[in-house]
């Protein structure tokens, strides 16, 4: 890490304890310098934060919306950070072989398959198959977790003025030997893209949970974001009662 990586690495995790009362049930299974691809769940626009807990002091490059990378308001932190911009629709070539290319050299590449915040009462939206492309084509582990509380309201700044008790749950690595090597990579990515986030499930105690694949060009729309936010209102309001 450069400098102002390890100021921002120490100050993200003070604020993950205190604030958001982060723990981590062990350490990310992977050798020091070896690559890894890194999967969880995504409720909150922090959770890389709480997977930091699992790596230590160690960059972990981000796949995040390119709209938020040009971000007046995030774009100085994420370029510090090294996340990797890509487009949400579809496959976007240049950021998956960044993807690679970090992985295959012994960087973590984070990514969250759902491609979007699930406000919804779902375990998972649908995922796509792109973690598991990158983890195939660089040859590294691919490693699913779950983030059980992390906190969330409508806006990515709104964790900042939440407090929460977030735990986070580390797997072991996916086992890619029978997807290596097949003729038709697409297929195999879209099946050890369906056994990671089983895995993600499981530590969640989730265990009959079944995901589904996005569509190539799947995209969801003003209406389906806005009916999941009020569902997430309509959850909160029920708790509280």
């Amino acid at each position: 890490m450069s400098w102002s990586q390890w100021i921002l690495f120490q100050l993200s995790h003070c604020m993950t304890r205190s604030l958001w009362g982060g723990s981590v049930d062990r350490q990310l299974p992977v050798e020091p310098g070896q690559g890894a691809v890194i999967v969880t769940n995504h409720r909150s626009s922090v959770d890389p934060f709480f997977i930091q807990l699992a790596v230590g002091a160690q960059l972990v490059h981000w796949m995040v919306a390119r709209e938020f990378m040009e971000h007046p308001a995030f774009a100085w932190f994420l370029n510090r950070a090294e996340a990797i911009p890509t487009n949400r629709a579809g496959i976007d070539t240049a950021a998956t072989k960044q993807a690679i290319r970090y992985a295959s050299a012994g960087a973590l590449v984070g990514m969250l398959p759902e491609g979007r915040i699930n406000m919804s009462s779902k375990f998972l939206l649908p995922v796509r198959p792109g973690a598991a492309l990158i983890a195939l084509r660089a040859n590294v582990p691919l490693i699913p977790c779950y983030i059980d509380g992390a906190p969330y309201r409508k806006l990515p700044y709104s964790p900042f003025l939440m407090t929460a008790r977030v735990r986070v749950r580390v797997g072991d690595p996916v086992d890619a030997t029978p997807y290596r090597g097949l003729a038709n990579e697409s297929k195999a990515a879209a099946s050890l893209t369906l056994e990671a986030m089983r895995a993600v499930a499981r530590l969640a105690g989730e265990h009959s949970f079944e995901p589904t694949l996005a569509g190539r060009r799947w995209k969801p729309t003003a209406e389906e974001i806005a009916q999941a936010m009020e569902e997430s209102d309509r959850r909160k309001r029920d708790s509280q009662h």
